[in-house]
């Protein structure tokens, strides 16, 4: 398989070489040309130096022949923007990471489901250690061809969650409203900004990203 990755930081590096060790094509995308110098001495991936935000750069890194892209810089923003014109470009999953947890909503609203936020996801694995929790449980039971979906609600889906009309195999398990984690029922009724997650099997999740895609968004 073949990932590109923009941005050369730590854990950019890092999971490049991991991907390297495990037999995958890997493409860095840095606009410091001396950072290149220095890594490609150290790793022995493909390097393009430029603006990975510019369509025009990520246009040299093949997206129709890539299966990931890693939106890894130090700016949140940079890394939205770039996700974005990945995703247009037709890159076949783009991956975003995100430092400051108030553009998670964000992120959702403009379709983008696959988010890290690193200091979130190291915290609740130091909380969850030090309560005697196995952080690995509930990525352990989501496998095979179950999946989980996330969107934002807006206006026409302020319903009850049992008229959703959600496919089959697919059921809500939890809503973020205002911040506040909430396990609904099926007379629970959604209000426009909740951010819903949805369980449902492989099949059926192009049909949620085709219902729940942001207008902008749709190609």
């Amino acid at each position: 398989m073949r990932a590109v990755i923009i941005g050369a930081s730590k854990v950019a590096v890092r999971t490049a070489q991991l991907l390297l060790k495990r037999g995958h094509e890997v493409v860095i995308v840095e606009r410091d040309k001396e950072c290149i110098d220095a890594l490609s001495g150290e790793i022995d991936c493909g390097f393009v130096h430029g603006d990975g935000s510019k369509p025009a750069i990520l246009r040299e890194t093949d997206p129709g022949g890539t299966h990931l892209l890693f939106a890894m810089t130090g700016n949140d923003q940079a890394n939205i923007i770039a996700s974005l014109v990945g995703r247009s470009l037709g890159f076949q999953r783009v991956v975003t990471r995100i430092e400051d947890p108030s553009f998670e909503h964000i992120c959702l609203e403009l379709g983008l489901e696959d988010i890290v936020i690193p200091s979130r996801t190291i915290g609740r694995y130091l909380a969850d250690l030090f309560e005697g929790r196995d952080p690995l449980e509930l990525s352990a039971m989501i496998r095979d061809e179950a999946r989980a979906f996330a969107f934002v609600a807006r206006e026409q889906d302020e319903v009850e969650i049992r008229d959703l009309q959600l496919p089959e195999s697919s059921r809500v398990i939890c809503i973020y409203r205002d911040g506040k984690f909430v396990v609904p029922r099926g007379d629970t009724r959604l209000k426009s900004e909740d951010e819903v997650v949805i369980i449902t099997h492989s099949e059926h999740f192009n049909e949620l990203i085709e219902r729940w895609a942001p207008v902008a968004g749709r190609r």
